[in-house]
C-alpha cells in the first residue's frame, strides 16, 4: 500500500490532540522506531544512531519488551525515551475499548511512560479519551517512511523522506523483520543527510500533566 509521506491535513484532523509535529525553529527532528524491541534489528538501530550522536524514540510492544529486557534497558541506557504501543500490538478500530484499556494497562507496567502511539495508527476516539483522562500523550506523525512495504526499494523508501525533512518532524520507522531491510539503509541515508544540512536528532519528551 503506496501510502502518502506527510499525512494529510484531514487525517491530523480526526486525532486534533495527537503530537503530529513538534514546535520547533531550530533544525531538530525527532526519529521514532515502532514494534520493538527486536533482539537483533534494534540493536543495529542503537549502533547506528550513536555514531551519528542521535537521539530518538521507541514505541514498544510490551510482549517485545518480556522477550527482549535487555535490549530494552539498552535503550534506556543510551538517552533515547520510550513509549507505548499496546502490550499485544491491538488495532484500535477492531478492539473493544475496555480490552484496549487493559492491553495499555498491561504494557504500561513495563513501558512505564506517557507517550503513547496507536498500532497502525488506528484508535476510537473512545480510546483516545481514555488514554488522554490517564495521563497518555497521542504521538502521531509528520513522515511516514514505509519501510514495511515490500514493494518499495530501499533508494525509494529513503529518498520519500528525505525529501521531504523539515524541521520538528516526527519522522516514523519500524524497528522489527519486516521492515529490516529498507529502514537500516533508509536510516544509514536519513542520518547522513540531515547531519550534512546540519540537522540535530533529538527524543520526544512529555511528563504526565502537562498540555
Amino acid at each position: 500500500m503506496n501510502l502518502p509521506v506527510v499525512v494529510p491535513r484531514w487525517i491530523q484532523m480526526l486525532y486534533p490532540t495527537g503530537m503530529w509535529k513538534m514546535a520547533s525553529d531550530e533544525k531538530k527532528l525527532y526519529l521514532t522506531f515502532d514494534d520493538g524491541p527486536h533482539a537483533t534489528i534494534t540493536p543495529q538501530v542503537l549502533d547506528m544512531l550513536r555514531s551519528f550522536h542521535a537521539k530518538a524514540t521507541f514505541f514498544c510492544v510490551g510482549d517485545n519488551v518480556r522477550k527482549n529486557p535487555d535490549v530494552f534497558q539498552r535503550i534506556l541506557q543510551e538517552g533515547h525515551t520510550v513509549g507505548n504501543h499496546t502490550y499485544h500490538h491491538l488495532n484500535g478500530w477492531h478492539t473493544e475499548s475496555d480490552r484496549y484499556a487493559e492491553d495499555v494497562k498491561k504494557a504500561d507496567e513495563l513501558i512505564q511512560s506517557p507517550l503513547f502511539r496507536p498500532p497502525y495508527g488506528r484508535v476510537k476516539n473512545s480510546q483516545v479519551k481514555w488514554l488522554h483522562s490517564n495521563g497518555f500523550q497521542l504521538v502521531m506523525w509528520t513522515l511516514l517512511t514505509s519501510d514495511y512495504d515490500q514493494h518499495l526499494s530501499q533508494e525509494r523508501c529513503a529518498k520519500r523522506v528525505i525529501d521531504k525533512l523539515s524541521p520538528g518532524a516526527i519522522v516514523l520507522f519500524h524497528d522489527g523483520e519486516k521492515a529490516e531491510k529498507n529502514m537500516l539503509f533508509a536510516l544509514k541515508k536519513l542520518l547522513q543527510h540531515a547531519s550534512s544540512e546540519g540537522y540535530q536528532f533529538e527524543a520526544i519528551t512529555y511528563k504526565k500533566g502537562s498540555a
